[in-house]
């Protein structure tokens, strides 16, 4: 398992206390609340964008909280999804593998998998700019996959999109987290995330966990 400890960022006029926080090591955990509940905040920590000195993240025998933020490999999406406007989907998905050093032979096999998976293969060569908002967001999926992260960390990845998107694209990551295997944390307000894609239910208010559920 995955285990988060002393989790505590102080803003002042709000607070982030998690004393001890599990995400499963198989199939996704959502860390669910309402807006201005601190899963943003958590997020970034456990990236390590914020600071924590106190926390502890256990995987698999590794502190991630001791490593700096490439080191942890963890593979993100961001709500904004930040790809490179001149860079074609494809390029934009191989720039993960060249930094994470991933052999040509493996991109190019995995690049095909994940084309195939994600309903991809007739917009690989065009620049991201022109791409639709679903098809951008399936691009920065594959990305943060092709760097065989440890972990996928998803903040409000759907949010962009409009309801008849959204179901089509939680069809598609639950395809894909399943065919990879990548443990997963989803950061989401939404109800509908939860009912079709969570394991675990991790519920945050004023900064806490809580409630836990887990699913299967």
């Amino acid at each position: 398992m995955s285990y988060v400890e002393n989790l505590r960022r102080d803003y002042g006029d709000f607070k982030v206390e998690i004393p001890q926080w599990e995400i499963l090591d198989e199939g996704v955990t959502v860390l669910w609340g309402p807006s201005g509940s601190g899963k943003t905040s958590v997020f970034r920590v456990l990236l390590g964008l914020e600071a924590c000195p106190s926390m502890k993240w256990s995987f698999q025998g590794v502190d991630l909280a001791k490593l700096k933020t490439p080191q942890k490999k963890l593979g993100v999406v961001f709500q904004t999804l930040d790809l490179f406007p001149h860079m074609t989907a494809k390029e934009n998905i191989l720039f993960a593998a060249r930094a994470r050093k991933v052999s040509e032979e493996k991109s190019r096999n995995r690049l095909k998998e994940l084309a195939s998976i994600l309903k991809m293969e007739s917009f690989l060569e065009r620049p991201a700019s022109v791409l639709s908002g679903g098809e951008r967001q399936r691009v920065a999926i594959a990305r943060a996959i092709m760097g065989e992260p440890r972990l996928l960390l998803l903040d409000e990845p759907f949010s962009a999109l409009d309801q008849e998107l959204r179901e089509e694209s939680r069809r598609l990551l639950k395809q894909v987290i399943e065919v990879e295997k990548i443990p997963t944390l989803l950061v989401t307000h939404d109800q509908k995330d939860v009912d079709m894609l969570a394991n675990k239910v991790s519920t945050i208010r004023n900064g806490k966990i809580v409630e836990e559920v887990r699913l299967s």
